[in-house]
């Protein structure tokens, strides 16, 4: 064998450890491709997402492709190669290209290739695209036969062939780490809010409801002159309306529809504010705040009374109570100082707060991780832990927080201090 024809064979031998690597980095970036960008792509009339998505519709054809094109251009690689070290080693020339071959495939046409593509997925897969598509229409009766016989392999070992690569559905724990990985591509703010979101179905009515001893309603069994004094004077939109107890529960008024019919009628009576009464709307307890949110939208309404199993009202939720949920909070009950709604911080690095904070509010607000599988509020937490009506200046230890009771106002915690640190100041 002549120089000029060895000279041909080592030309085409470069070639084929070429397309070893081409075949190899495509299986790598079309496989790590992300398929939720792809599908954004394809839609915005991306050519090139386009290709790579029809091919990845059937990934056992892909797959057949790749891998018959990658083995072939391999063994005819290593049969030049051993022809060439024929011609200048003897004999010899067999291990020496043996040796060769599984060195130079191993780091020019298998791991180099799908170490690049595994780091930049989108580079390569989507100009590979462009010469797969055509190659898999010109070899498809032998990628067809050879995915036959794999097929028909497979399923005697009992294994479901699934020639459809359509994203499964993601789980709320799936989309939770989703939304946490995407880093800087979405606000820390916004990242809050949709995972916020996720979190709604784990969350139940009585979790964020206004307890029923905290309610504030229209006895319409009052003096017509108390009730007239409480509509022109609450700092509310809405207020429940009931008879001797919030159990005898009427419906609901809109305080502003009342205040438009006191102005336009001098003579306003009780029956004419009776006739403002909606009817009333109940919630079972349990229920969550993503059906809620849900049944508010379907029935159009903003409230309603938590009810248990035997009817006995459990306090009021409001639309605005499960929108606090998602974005925190954006308004103040105005009836209620803003510092016992809310931790304030001490010098000594500790938080003053109201023993009816939600443990919800508490946690969001300061970043913690208080138990809220059990009581509700700071109050309840702390009794439960206690078992006991604590007395002012009693400590303990609340899931790390040492916590300190302020003022006690009859048989609940009015306010307590709580440290971040396990170590709590003398």
């Amino acid at each position: 064998m002549d120089d000029f024809h060895i000279g041909v064979l080592c030309v085409a031998l470069v070639l084929l450890i070429g397309c070893s690597a081409f075949f190899s980095g495509s299986e790598t970036g079309l496989m790590t491709l992300n398929r939720y960008r792809l599908r954004h792509r394809a839609k915005a009339g991306d050519k090139a997402a386009q290709r790579a998505s029809r091919l990845l519709e059937r990934p056992d054809r892909l797959i057949g492709l790749i891998l018959l094109g990658n083995n072939f251009v391999n063994i005819l690689a290593s049969s030049l190669a051993t022809v060439i070290a024929l011609h200048f080693l003897g004999d010899a020339g067999i291990v020496a290209s043996t040796v060769a071959m599984t060195l130079i495939v191993l780091v020019f046409g298998e791991v180099a290739p799908k170490t690049l593509a595994a780091l930049h997925p989108e580079r390569i897969a989507y100009p590979a695209s462009a010469v797969l598509v055509p190659l898999l229409k010109l070899l498809y009766p032998l990628v067809w036969l050879t995915n036959l016989v794999v097929n028909s392999l497979l399923r005697l070992f009992r294994v479901t062939i699934q020639t459809s690569s359509s994203p499964h559905s993601l789980s709320a724990e799936e989309l939770r780490t989703v939304v946490l990985e995407a880093g800087v591509m979405i606000p820390k703010r916004h990242q809050a809010m949709l995972l916020s979101v996720l979190e709604l179905e784990d969350i139940r009515v009585e979790d964020i409801m206004v307890p029923r001893s905290e309610l504030v309603g229209i006895d319409l069994e009052d003096d017509w002159p108390a009730i007239v004094g409480q509509l022109t004077r609450s700092p509310y939109t809405r207020l429940p309306v009931y008879r001797d107890s919030i159990e005898q529960v009427v419906g609901f008024l809109h305080l502003r529809k009342v205040l438009n019919l006191m102005t336009q009628k001098p003579d306003f009576n009780r029956a004419d504010l009776e006739s403002l009464i909606r009817e009333a709307y109940f919630i079972p307890e349990g229920t969550s705040l993503t059906r809620q949110l849900l049944s508010f939208q379907q029935q159009r309404r903003r409230l309603g009374l938590v009810v248990d199993e035997y009817g006995d009202v459990l306090g009021l939720v409001t639309l605005e109570d499960i929108l606090e949920e998602i974005v925190g909070e954006f308004t103040t009950d105005p009836a209620t100082p803003l510092h016992s709604r809310n931790p304030v911080a001490r010098a000594d690095g500790g938080y003053v707060v109201s023993g009816r904070t939600p443990v919800r509010a508490l946690n969001r607000a300061l970043g913690w991780a208080l138990p809220t599988d059990g009581p509700r509020t700071l109050n309840g937490l702390v009794m439960e832990q206690l078992e006991t009506i604590p007395e002012p200046g009693a400590r303990l230890n609340l899931a790390g927080h040492p916590t300190e009771i302020i003022e006690i106002a009859g048989n609940w915690i009015k306010t307590a201090v709580i440290w971040p640190n396990p170590e709590s100041p003398d």
